[in-house]
């Protein structure tokens, strides 16, 4: 039955997974968090529910547009599932936007292969990735994966990696105007100051902890999956997949360096974690086996939240 409807592109799947994420959003909000919004905060948090929807948008054209996956709807079906896994993720405004923006500088790295455009295409990724470290200062780090993609597809063009510096001014020239206009001029000096906050990470959380392990743990299988069978077809997509999974690992990266008691940095790995699910998913070809992966990937974590819930 899954398969049925999110085994093809129809605009009837985004529909659905959207009113799906509007709704859990609020109970998340409202009875898992037990958070009581002023007629302000409503408006402010439906901003945000927004963008979240406007990510699943770009996570689906990224997947189609790129091939990463199979002409299907599962991208955006494991996008949501993962925040039924991870629901404190909804509590964190930073992440969410910071995950929109990283989504944005991802989906212009992966059009450099056509190479075509190339240095406004690094010029803008940079500058989505500098913007997005406004929110998560350590987000920095995924300029690494910049480096890599020019290094990976147009490494002799030394213009390329110059881009990266004319970005880098053009976001600090148009952040530090914007910045003095709204009367903060020390914003960029407060806000980078790359803290690690080790009273955070040292405190061992078993619930959080054991469900971290495990994404981590299957991420990393289903990696290993992805490379193995590329490598045996020889397509070129294993290249892209490489710059996905540099993706994840920087986003863990990322995730241990903001970590605090407010912060819910893992969104950011939702994007990779996807693209490595649906390779695997698309790999099954026995209908009946498809269906119960489905069934299982979908209803555990529906009853896994429930029952959160119902203690809350």
């Amino acid at each position: 039955m899954i398969s049925s409807i999110f085994g093809k592109t129809k605009p009837i799947n985004f529909i659905i997974l959207s009113v799906f994420l509007f709704l859990y959003y609020w109970v998340v909000q409202v009875y898992l968090f037990k958070n009581d919004f002023s007629v302000n905060q409503v408006v402010l948090e439906t901003g945000v529910l927004s963008i979240l929807l406007f990510s699943v948008f770009v996570v689906d054209f990224i997947a189609k547009r790129n091939k990463l996956t199979e002409p299907n709807s599962y991208a955006i079906l494991f996008y949501v599932i993962l925040f039924v896994v991870f629901p404190e993720t909804l509590t964190d405004t930073n992440a969410i936007l910071c995950s929109l923006l990283l989504l944005l500088a991802t989906r212009r790295l992966l059009s450099i292969k056509s190479l075509k455009d190339v240095k406004s295409k690094v010029f803008d990724a940079t500058l989505w990735i500098l913007t997005s470290s406004l929110f998560y200062d350590w987000a920095i780090v995924y300029l690494l994966l910049v480096f890599v993609a020019i290094y990976i597809y147009e490494p002799k063009n030394s213009r390329n990696w110059f881009v990266v510096l004319s970005a880098a001014f053009a976001f600090f020239m148009i952040s530090y105007t914007a910045l003095i206009l709204v009367g903060i001029p020390n914003f960029l000096w407060e806000h980078y100051n790359f803290r690690i906050d080790f009273a955070a990470i040292y405190p061992f959380n078993w619930g959080a902890s054991i469900k971290i392990s495990v994404y981590i743990i299957i991420n990393l299988l289903l990696a290993l999956w992805a490379f193995l069978a590329l490598g045996k077809s020889g397509t070129g997509k294993i290249i892209t997949v490489r710059i996905i999974a540099l993706s994840f690992v920087l986003g863990l990266l990322v995730n241990v360096l903001v970590l605090s008691e407010s912060t819910y940095a893992i969104i950011i790995t939702f994007f990779p974690c996807v693209i490595f699910i649906c390779n695997y998913i698309d790999a099954i070809k026995r209908r009946n086996v498809l269906e119960l992966v489905l069934i299982v990937c979908t209803v555990v974590p529906l009853i896994m939240f429930l029952g959160r819930l119902w203690v809350a």
